[in-house]
């Protein structure tokens, strides 16, 4: 009988999920926010859920329950592991994936390396930490907050004056977390994965580029990193899923400063953007392992099946603009690159879908993939 997985959610990763499962005959089911969902094409159910009942229905047709992302309350999931649901990743586990403040303290207990923190619950506070740290920080909402939102640039109270209102503490859990502003020379991404049973495996070491807080840019591997950054970016990916609990896919973003320290800045418990690269670039996608490893099956090779990948993400310009309409003299023109869409209404900023290339050079996979998003931006 195949084995069936449900992804709450139907987003894109939710829909780039599909195609593994064809191949390892898993039978898909997404339970999907709204109709016409990114995951259309494995939506088996639309409802809330934030509803109990409607994720416990939806958990009846499934041998496993995973995730598009990792907004789902943890009373929800903890109901259903309480009825014997296997929840993968566990609400143990998600529980620091969505408050930054738990993250961070429980990285702490671990002995991992992150950026000066504190909680910040009055303007006293956030005052002193702004003192210790330069005259300036980072000051993010521990609960909400993705792609860039959430996260502001604080050098005067003033910066953070309608955070500090007793009104908007009190919907985040009542503190903020502030952060040192980290000198950092690039942002680095660690992606790993790991089965309930432990066996636990990582891909390559990837450099990521931000614009405007959203990932731009994916260059695997990391270009210069040596041997000792690599091995302890996988050591700090196995330290953050051994000691949180993680089950399956796990993006570790890292901030390496100019000596070389590597900072942990924030986790994603599930596939990732630093990974869409693996597609094309590794024996094991990251949603293939992703499935693998909440099944509890043997984890696949991450072995690269070139030297280079590059992956540049397609960001909405408009409410008109797809990437889709007009892409058949841009796919004649860059054959070798491997164009993804996401079936998304278009808007500004938006991830509408990305693009991969593989290949020996590191140049030349760069220069074409940015070729190939510029000419689908024009198109």
């Amino acid at each position: 009988m195949a084995k069936r997985v449900g992804v709450i959610g139907g987003g894109q990763l939710a829909r780039m999920m599909t195609p593994p499962a064809i191949n390892l005959g898993i039978e898909l089911k997404v339970l999907a926010e709204a109709e016409n969902s990114s995951a259309v094409m494995a939506t088996t159910m639309v409802g809330d859920y934030t509803q109990f009942e409607v994720v416990a229905e939806f958990a009846k047709t499934v041998d496993v329950i995973t995730f598009d992302h990792e907004h789902v309350p943890l009373e929800v999931l903890r109901k259903l592991e309480e009825a014997g649901v296997s929840v993968q990743p566990p609400s143990r586990a998600l529980a620091f994936a969505q408050n930054k403040l738990e993250m961070r303290a429980r990285l702490s207990a671990l002995g991992l390396p992150m950026p000066i923190w504190a909680a910040i619950s009055s303007a006293a506070e956030l005052q002193e930490f702004l003192n210790d740290n330069g005259g300036v920080c980072i000051l993010k909402t521990p609960i909400g907050g993705y792609d860039g939102k959430g996260v502001r640039v604080i050098n005067t109270i003033e910066d953070a004056a309608d955070w500090l209102e007793p009104a908007m503490l009190g919907s985040v859990g009542g503190s903020l977390l502030a952060e040192e502003k980290v000198n950092f020379s690039r942002e680095l991404a660690q992606l790993s994965a790991r089965t309930p049973s432990g066996e636990f495996a990582t891909w390559p070491l990837v450099q990521t580029v931000q614009a405007n807080g959203v990932c731009s840019e994916v260059m695997s591997p990391a270009p210069g990193a040596d041997q000792a950054t690599l091995e302890r970016a996988a050591e700090i990916a196995r330290g953050v899923a051994d000691g949180l609990g993680v089950t399956g896919v796990l993006a570790v973003e890292l901030f390496e400063t100019p000596n070389g320290r590597l900072l942990i800045n924030e986790l994603a418990m599930r596939p990732h953007n630093s990974g869409h690269f693996s597609i094309e670039g590794s024996t094991t996608s990251q949603f293939e392992q992703h499935l693998r490893a909440v099944l509890d099956l043997p984890l696949g090779s991450t072995a690269p099946t070139q030297s280079h990948s590059v992956m540049v993400n397609l960001l909405g310009v408009d409410d008109k603009h797809d990437f889709v309409s007009s892409y058949e003299q841009v796919l004649a023109q860059h054959p070798s690159a491997n164009v993804h869409t996401y079936g998304k209404a278009p808007r500004a900023g938006r991830k509408m879908g990305h693009v991969t290339v593989v290949g020996q050079s590191s140049a030349d996979v760069l220069a074409e993939a940015r070729a190939t998003a510029q000419a689908l931006l024009q198109g």
